[in-house]
């Protein structure tokens, strides 16, 4: 293994790893020391990473992998050699990366104990995981005992300005910005707005506008994020002609919004009730090619909602599943909410609570149905027919046609009578499976239920005759609805032509073509040249 190149001796120390194989303190020193001398220090920090985190088994007890092993690699290596600092470098990256704050902290400042000088790299992880983690107050004491030690770029300034910010500490991070200045660095678009945004969370709106001001006096470029952050602070302390004022000034200096700057404006636009202009910017926002995120279409459905358009905001939700999103919890609430606003704020009547079902039922929370009727049956409500129909629609909707046909059996187990809403339902789920033999046997039993089909139930079935090729049966069932005085829909009529002139039957197509324009219907031109090619 001595003579073996480096990566090829990892290769191998890690082919040994998969086969769970455990290594000795001495093999994994080795390979340690190879890839540090020949500077592989991504390598090497890996190598510590699975030691760290427990993914490298060593015949020494696991207290001795995480301690005295690296102790006794660090001990190897005196001050005056370069593979030291790397080595501490390497296991206080290990640390941060297995996000173990504690132990990257320790071994940092035994390494500045040693009169060891890091790159600002690592102490710039180290930084953001203590930040990240809550250790607040040992990251502060980190930066001011080695502002005067170390050498800091200006990522390590804006590393703890955002903590002290994200700690409402605003004292410090002034006290930071001096010190960057102090040391001659200039701070970037990103320190301004950091500290801008913590000025806005912190309410002194007008100390963030001076900072947003002052930053461009200096000749830095505000971002998105910048303008975002400062209009979001407007519309917080109600100031809603300055933030709206920004949003234009934005656009005129060539800064295009984000859809967190779109989603800002448009809440307000939904809470001052004017959705129709917070919709003109959602299409702006999609025709720019942004896609909108959950949020915002939260925004625009509790906007809906507040206008009482519960309806609306419901097909908002079904766009929104188009678009490849899940409705969360807060959408759910908001829907609720409109609902509930709709009808006042009263106590829940059963009609009331069939259209919470059906909210829940069309964005497939099915659960959240299930618990509504629990609760309306506690609340000494029974369900009804309407009830019934609803989630069965649903779960026909969601191809789930096994549960539909379960509900539809506790319809009669309930004393319900079925009715033709119910069983067109069932209906459609089976024609849309393209199962027409129980459609037709559902469709048939409506006789013994004293129930008349309706017209979309026929439709439904021609369609469903035609997918799989059944003229006669389609045909059968329009002579059927002519003869009970219906009309079937234009879709039926030219889904019907399509078969019959598949099948060379293009007289009887004629025939059909005919009937539609007695009936005041309109042939597409589709239809006109399925027939004409029938002919040749």
């Amino acid at each position: 293994m001595v003579k073996l190149p480096p990566l090829r001796a990892l290769s191998l120390f890690n082919l040994s790893i998969l086969n769970d194989l455990h290594h000795t303190h001495q093999s994994i020193s080795f390979t340690l020391h190879l890839l540090l001398s020949c500077n592989l220090i991504h390598q090497a920090e890996s190598l510590i990473l699975k030691l760290v985190s427990g993914r490298l088994n060593s015949s020494s007890s696991p207290s001795k992998d995480q301690s005295s092993l690296l102790q006794s690699f660090i001990n190897h290596y005196p001050n005056s050699d370069p593979i030291c600092t790397v080595l501490y470098e390497s296991i206080v990256n290990a640390y941060v990366q297995a996000n173990l704050p504690e132990e990257a902290l320790c071994y940092f400042n035994q390494m500045m104990d040693r009169g060891l000088v890091t790159k600002s790299n690592t102490f710039n992880s180290l930084l953001i995981l203590l930040t990240k983690s809550n250790n607040f107050e040992k990251a502060w004491l980190l930066f001011s005992g080695l502002k005067d030690k170390a050498e800091f770029d200006v990522y390590s300034f804006g590393i703890m300005i955002k903590g002290c910010c994200e700690a409402n500490d605003l004292t410090k991070a002034f006290e930071v910005l001096d010190l960057l200045e102090d040391v001659g660095l200039s701070p970037n678009v990103v320190i301004y707005t950091t500290l801008v945004d913590g000025c806005c969370k912190n309410g002194d709106i007008e100390l963030a506008k001076r900072l947003f001001y002052k930053m461009e006096e200096l000749g830095l470029v505000a971002n998105q994020h910048s303008y975002t952050v400062l209009i979001n602070g407007c519309f917080r302390k109600g100031l809603r002609k300055d933030g709206f004022w920004l949003f234009e000034r934005m656009k005129e200096n060539g800064i295009l919004p984000n859809i967190y700057t779109y989603n800002s404006i448009m809440n307000e636009y939904c809470k001052d009730g004017k959705v129709g202009r917070a919709f003109a910017l959602f299409d702006e926002m999609r025709e720019r090619g942004l896609t909108p995120n959950v949020v915002l279409y939260n925004t625009l459905i509790g906007g809906l909602c507040r206008e009482k358009k519960v309806r609306e905001a419901e097909e908002l939700v079904s766009h929104m599943k188009q678009d490849g999103l899940s409705p969360n919890l807060v959408t759910y609430n908001t829907l609720i909410d409109g609902v509930l606003l709709r009808y006042d704020g009263q106590l829940p009547s059963l009609v009331t609570y069939n259209i919470l079902i059906s909210v829940f039922a069309k964005v497939g929370n099915f659960n959240g149905a299930s618990n509504l009727v629990r609760e309306m049956e506690e609340r000494g409500f029974v369900p009804s027919k309407v009830t019934y129909t609803i989630l069965i629609d649903a779960y026909i909707r969601s191809d789930n046609i096994k549960k539909a046909f379960e509900l539809y059996s506790s319809i009669s187990k309930a004393g319900l009578a079925v009715d033709v809403c119910t069983v067109g339902a069932l209906i459609n789920g089976l024609c849309g499976k393209g199962n027409m033999k129980e459609a037709s046997k559902l469709f048939k039993s409506m006789a013994d239920m004293q129930l008349k089909p309706n017209d979309v139930i026929y439709n439904m079935l021609i369609n469903g005759y035609c997918k799989e090729g059944s003229t006669y049966r389609a045909l059968m069932l329009l002579r059927e609805m002519r003869a009970h005085g219906m009309v079937p829909s234009i879709a039926s009529y030219s889904s019907t032509i399509g078969v019959l002139c598949k099948d060379g039957k293009w007289k009887e197509a004629e025939v059909l073509v005919e009937d539609m324009l007695n009936l005041g219907l309109k042939p597409s031109i589709s239809v006109y040249n399925t027939v004409s090619q029938a002919k040749v």
